[in-house]
This record gives C-alpha cells, structure tokens and sequence, in this order.
C-alpha cells in the first residue's frame, strides 16, 4: 500500500510573487502604454491612433464579454446590444435631440441637455446592467445553442429597436443615427481639443487613448478582483458543471444573472465612450458581425485568461486595418495594379487566420494555465520534483 507523502512547501497552491520580476514588467508595460500612441503617431499618423482608440474599446468589450463566455460559461452572441445602450444614453443625454422631439425637456434645456460624461457614465452601465439582467433572467434555464439563439435575437432586436424608434415620436432618429454628441470634457479638460505639453502636441485621437486606457485599467482591475473571489470561483463551477454546482450550495440563478449584468455594465461603459468619442452613433454600428468580432478577441485569446482577452482584442482591431493599408500596395507592386478588390482580400486573409488558430491553437493564443502546468512550473522553479501519493 502506498503512504501519502506530506505536501512540500513548495508544491502549495499559491506561487510566491516575485516582486522585481513584477515591478520591472509593470513598469516597461507602462512605459510602452503611455508611449504607444506618440511612437505609432510619428511613423503611421493619426489614423493609427485612431485604431488604438478602437482597439482599447475593444479590450472593455472583450472582458466584459469575458465575465460572461469566459469566467461563467455562458454563450452569449447578442453583447453588441448593451454597446449600443451605452453609446444611446450618452448620444440622448448629451445632445439636443431630445429637447427637439420634447417640449417640457426643451423648456428645461432649450441648447439640448449636456449632462457631464461623470455622470453618463454611471448612468450607461446602469442602464446596460438593467438590459444584462432582462437578457439573463429569461433565459436561466437555457444553455449552449439555445442561448445563443436567444441572445443572438435579443442583440438583432435592440439594434432593429433603435433603427425603428423614429417614429411616431423620434427619439433615435432612427436609421440617421444621432450627431451632436458632446466630446469628453474633465476637470476642464475637452478631449476634442489639441493640448500642447512640454513641446510636443496631443491631438484629440491622443486624448482618448489614454482615456481608453484609464477605462480598460479599471475594467482590468475588477475583472482580476472577481475572477480570484467566492464569486469567480462560483461562476467556474457553473461554467464546469452547474448541476455539481447547484449540489454544492451555490445559487445559480442569481450567479448567472450577477454574471449578465457585470459583463452588461462594462459593455455600457464602452459604448459611452464610443458615442462621445465619435460625436455621432447609428445602428450599423451595432450590427451581428461586431458581436462575432468582440466573442472572437476572447476565444482568439483565450477563454477565461485575462492577458490573452486583451492579446486577442488588440490583435482583431489591429490586424484588419494593417491588411486594409497593406494588401492593395502590395498588389501594385508585384502585379503593377489591384487584381481582387482590397476589401476581399482582408475577408479572406482574416478568415483564413481565424481558421489557422483554431486548428492549431484550439485554446486560444495565451490560454490560461492548466492546474498541472502550474505545479510543475512552481517544482521547476524551487528544483523539486512534484509529490505524488
């Protein structure tokens, strides 16, 4: 009979943080962050800026939806739907159009209402966590194809709503979409503008970004927070096996829900920030095909990894526009003029990419470690070999 060796030290579940290791990777990451947009602005221009800005929006998308696909288990293909009640409620509270469709709001605010981005905020994640939750609570029963046929026509159905609301009284403007919104203003500070420091000039697409930053930090931060929580540990075990989980005590309807709204809410703050940062949102830009993109940057990346959810958020908003600048040059110089249409192109080379990565990286490209791995890395680490009964 085999005795049951004591657990070394080092084989403990918990790893020793090294804390040079981390402070030095901390502080280059913050070093490359704060520097990417000048670097990237002086050799490609604004436009490059410009597809950081999106992709750091994508980055609060991502793990918003990661709260939910990830962390819970939860298919959910309809999450453009809490984008767009975000990127609304900042377009109506922070332009004229409902003081033009509404006497008593116009003699309130005749110039249109203009309630500071503080409190939009606030407002459009509420807002977003109301829907995540009238999205989830019908649907508790449901799991795999199912809810995601069903979350897939509640995304179809928000953004058909918002295309229809035009009448008989127009509150969305309908298919036109809503412009006038104001710009993110701080302290004073309007991110519309141009700001000069130290001699070098920050133009508008700069301003943002480190916005964008600020917010994805802050989602980043609560998304680490509740995965290594009782809740994060409750959403595992449903997204493992929710009957066990039921067996074991935890109240999986309100997890659930809990789940929808957390991933609901950061979807509102994004789409805030899209609406004030475009001045202008419309249903096409809350189509099916931007909730395929946004579950893509968390399988892509990883599923339930936080790293690999921003690898892959960054990577999809970066690597369609690189083969939108570099597919019909390359056309022209190796056949002297453009063959097949640019835009197929991207289609086909981003497709084929996709299909690459899941033949060949099923989990994702940065894959959360799996329990095994990490005992064998702690024994490397300390030079022991892993105890076994």
């Amino acid at each position: 009979m085999t005795s049951i060796q004591p657990i070394e030290p080092s084989m403990t579940l918990i790893p020793e943080e090294n804390t040079t290791k981390a402070l030095v990777v901390g502080i280059l990451t913050a070093v490359f962050v704060i520097a990417a947009p000048m670097v990237i602005g002086a050799a490609g221009g604004n436009y490059w800026v410009r597809v950081l800005d999106f992709a750091m929006l994508y980055v609060m998308l991502a793990l918003g939806l990661n709260v939910v696909v990830g962390f819970a288990g939860l298919l959910d293909l309809g999450y453009i739907a809490f984008y767009a009640v975000g990127a609304y409620t900042a377009a109506l509270l922070s332009s004229p159009q409902l003081s033009s469709q509404f006497e008593w709001i116009a003699a309130l605010a005749p110039a249109g209402l203009h309630v500071p981005f503080i409190f939009i905020v606030p407002i459009a994640m509420a807002l977003a966590a109301t829907f995540g939750v009238l999205l989830g609570a019908p649907t508790l029963r449901l799991c795999g194809d199912y809810l995601a046929i069903v979350t897939l026509g509640f995304g179809e159905i928000v953004r058909i709503f918002m295309n229809n609301l035009d009448r008989p009284i127009n509150i969305t403007n309908g298919p036109r979409g809503i412009t006038g919104i104001d710009p993110v203003t701080i302290a004073g500070f309007n991110l519309s503008q141009t700001y000069t420091l130290f001699g070098m000039k920050f133009p508008s697409v700069y301003m943002y970004y480190y916005l964008f930053v600020i917010g994805a930090l802050i989602v980043i931060w609560v998304c680490t927070r509740l995965q290594h929580s009782r809740i994060g540990r409750a959403w595992a075990a449903i997204r493992e096996d929710e009957i066990a989980a039921k067996a074991m005590g935890i109240n999986t309807r309100n997890v659930k829900l809990l789940a929808f709204a957390m991933g609901a809410s950061f979807g509102g703050l994004s789409g805030a920030m899209f609406g004030a940062f475009q001045s202008f949102v419309s249903p096409e830009s809350f189509t099916f095909w931007e909730s395929i993109v946004v579950l893509a940057c968390v399988v892509l990346g990883g599923m339930g990894h936080i790293p690999g959810v921003i690898l892959g958020a960054v990577l999809l908003a970066v690597f369609p526009e690189f083969l939108r600048s570099t597919m019909g040059p390359l056309q022209n110089a190796i056949f002297g003029h453009q063959i097949v249409d640019t835009e197929v192109i991207r289609q086909l080379l981003y497709g084929l990419a996709m299909v690459l990565i899941m033949l060949y990286r099923s989990e994702g490209l940065w894959p959360a470690a799996k329990h095994e791995d990490k005992i064998a890395k702690i024994a490397k680490r300390n030079g022991k070999k892993p105890v076994r009964a």
